[in-house]
């Protein structure tokens, strides 16, 4: 062994071996040192000694680790009660994509449009292994890593799964030793010493520490929520530790570590949410990274896992390809379990009381957000007056939170909001976190709070509050109010009320009524609307899911323009409901919206009701204009003039269009420019085009 080893390899698996193989054989290896020792002034054998210690002392740190972030379960799922970290992780995507960038729309929207162009792009991806590999756009091995991400993406799984997989041996075994800090924890704190910090939360290290850190190259310092800290942290700030027995701020230690005055040569990976990064120099990280979540794979693995049932989770899966809304948020682990646990209400075989929370699957989030909830009330025995005056004081708070862009709550707070804090029903709206100097309170769920903060107008109808929160929220420049504005819209259908009322008891019709007034009159406003903000208004329409209402308010306005917008597969779902709402339409201009073929299927059960289409500069292809093709044929199609230049497509897609001109009686105009249609389905085009059937007046 030692001849196809390096020394130190070498040294430590002989450790190990002696380890693994019982306390006799320890005792022996010990009696053999102490001889040696005894009859050798080698300066080796005392570094050995030392070694083995470290090595018992790493072992016990390992099992530790194990104990504190693996056997934890998650939220009890009533299919699969353990579900682990392991579970959770699902190997989620970690990769550039400008998580500074600032946005228009709600994050939780904007990272499904991030999405989008991390599959069509391949962007850079990292796995768990490789966080700290050699960057050669920096032309280095980063010692400092920053991970970032909208909360309930995974940033603290992602590191507990790493410290359990370091534990198991599986990845990062070059680190002796990985130290799991949280900021939560470090707000307790005063004035410290890194020292202190690590024997606060790794009391057994205390006699080995020394020896511990003398190699900083194989140390790990791991920080979550850095957006959590109540201590000012400044990257650049001159004032740091410089010894890890120096007594300073938690900022000082931090930035000690960061700017490597403080071991140098070890490595640290750090977690916090964009917001928090935005107005701060972390040009000492050299390597930055967004979690973006669950991909297709990922979130049909986590379905497979909560349902323990392959038949069942192809179920739920392939409902949810078929609703964008809600696959659209799958991508977050938080609401992948929300979305999971609503819908095994829906598809098991024997039904229990929840079933008739609704009667049938939700299609809007609105909806699912109303059979969440009411699968939380329906847990609890509390009476419908106890229920709703909870949520009405949870709700006046939750409003506030939203108006204000708050999201942690104190004990003060609470109180000013009449917020019964002994309610059993509380922990399951919020969660109290007492890692802060100050205890807060926080919902479980960001947008559960954006839920909360609508329906408490329909719980507690005052028409001055409704109208005052609905004109704060339109005016919002950042549009982090528009998930509250469409739950308003929602809560408006009375299918949606009727889902929350056998738990709370009549919700306010005259708010209702309200809503929809004031959604008639923004949408007004649409003809002369910014593309992206029309979307939002037809996101409002969609979550009502009144086509009637649409057709009104939309009054003789047929004509919409996207233009050059990068449609996500939500935005298409929307715009598709909006033209069935229409009956027809006389232009629909989606040129350079970046269409998959996939996004041409959602448009195909209403495309056959425009008159002017012009789909131009995708690439959606032969398998798109397949689709396509079907609204071509469709008894009733009304499209006139059609416009596929520049869209992938080949002499395959000549087959369709062939067919579908020999079926169809009002198409005049057709450009294909920029496609490659040589080859022999060529043939199939012409002899379409010079059939006697044929309508077209003008090809391009």
């Amino acid at each position: 062994m030692k001849t196809d080893l390096e020394p130190f390899e070498f040294s430590e698996k002989l450790v190990e071996d002696i380890l693994d193989a019982g306390k006799e054989s320890v005792i022996g290896f010990w009696d053999g040192l102490y001889d040696l020792q005894i009859n050798s002034s080698s300066f080796h054998l005392t570094t050995l000694r030392n070694e083995l210690d470290k090595l018992e002392i790493q072992q016990h740190h390992r099992q530790y680790l194990l104990e504190k972030n693996m056997p934890t379960p998650s939220e009890s799922t009533g299919q699969n009660k353990d579900f682990y970290v392991s579970d959770h992780y699902m190997g989620m995507i970690a990769s550039y994509l400008h998580p500074f960038h600032r946005s228009s729309e709600h994050k939780f929207i904007e990272i499904a449009r991030k999405h989008k162009d991390y599959l069509q792009n391949e962007l850079e991806s990292y796995s768990i292994n490789r966080l700290f590999s050699w960057c050669y756009r920096r032309n280095c091995a980063p010692h400092a890593v920053m991970v970032t991400g909208v909360p309930g993406i995974g940033k603290t799984t992602l590191l507990q799964k790493l410290v359990c997989d370091w534990a198991n041996g599986k990845f990062y075994q070059r680190f002796s030793f990985i130290f799991f800090l949280r900021f939560r924890y470090l707000n307790k704190l005063e004035k410290i010493s890194l020292e202190s910090v690590i024997l606060q939360e790794y009391p057994y290290l205390k006699d080995q520490l020394g020896n511990i850190l003398q190699n900083p190259e194989r140390l790990l310092f791991m920080f979550d929520g850095l957006d959590e800290s109540v201590h000012e942290i400044n990257f650049k700030s001159s004032q740091i530790c410089h010894d890890i027995k120096q007594v300073g701020d938690v900022g000082a230690v931090v930035v000690g570590l960061v700017r490597q005055s403080l071991l140098k040569g070890c490595s640290l990976l750090f977690t916090s949410q964009p917001d928090k990064l935005e107005a701060m120099d972390i040009s000492d990280f050299k390597r930055v990274l967004e979690i973006v979540g669950f991909l297709p794979r990922e979130r049909k693995l986590y379905i497979e896992r909560f349902f323990m049932n392959k038949a069942l989770s192809d179920q739920v899966f392939s409902f949810l390809r078929d609703n964008d809304v809600l696959y659209t948020f799958c991508y977050n682990p938080s609401y992948c379990w929300i979305i999971c646990t609503v819908l095994s209400m829906f598809f098991k075989d024997q039904p229990t009381n929840d079933y008739q929370i609704m009667p049938s699957p939700p299609k809007t989030l609105t909806q699912l957000f109303a059979a969440f909830i009411a699968h939380v009330l329906s847990n609890t025995s509390l009476d419908k007056i106890s229920t709703r005056s909870l949520l009405k004081s949870v709700g006046w708070m939750a409003e506030h939170g939203v108006m204000n862009h708050i999201t942690k709550f104190d004990k003060q707070t609470l109180a000013q909001f009449d917020v019964d804090m002994t309610s059993k029903l509380l922990p399951t709206l919020m969660k109290e976190s007492t890692s802060s100097p100050k205890p807060s309170f926080s919902f479980l769920h960001p947008i559960t709070q954006e839920f909360l903060a609508a329906l408490v107008h329909y719980i507690d109808y005052t028409p001055e509050n409704l109208q005052s929160s609905l004109e704060k929220a339109k005016s919002y420049k950042k549009k982090h109010r528009e998930l509250f504005l469409s739950f308003l819209c929602g809560l408006s259908d009375i299918s949606t009320r009727t889902i929350l009322e056998p738990y709370l008891g009549d919700l306010s019709s005259d708010a209702a009524k309200d809503v929809l007034t004031w959604l008639q009159e923004y949408a007004t406003e649409f003809k002369i609307a910014k593309k992206e903000r029309l979307l939002k208004v037809f996101f409002h329409f969609f979550e009502l899911q009144n086509k009637d209402f649409v057709l009104k308010c939309l009054g003789s306005f047929r004509k919409f323009d996207f233009t050059g917008v990068h449609l996500t597969p939500l935005d298409c779902s929307v715009l598709t409901f909006i033209l069935q709402s229409c009956g027809e339409t006389e232009d629909l201009w989606l040129n350079e919206c970046k269409l998959q073929s996939g996004d041409i299927r959602k448009f195909a059960p209403a495309l056959h009701t425009i008159h002017t289409l012009g789909i131009t500069d995708s690439k959606f292809g032969d398998d798109g204009v397949m689709f396509l093709c079907s609204a071509i044929k469709h008894p009733e199609c009304k499209i006139h003039m059609l416009w596929l230049s520049a869209t992938g497509l080949t002499d395959r897609a000549c087959s369709y269009l062939g067919s579908a001109i020999s079926d169809n009686q009002t198409l005049r105009k057709l450009t294909l420019s920029y496609n490659k249609l040589e080859g022999p389905h060529f043939g199939d085009l012409m002899t379409a085009l010079s059939s006697p059937n044929c309508k077209l007046e003008e090809l391009g």
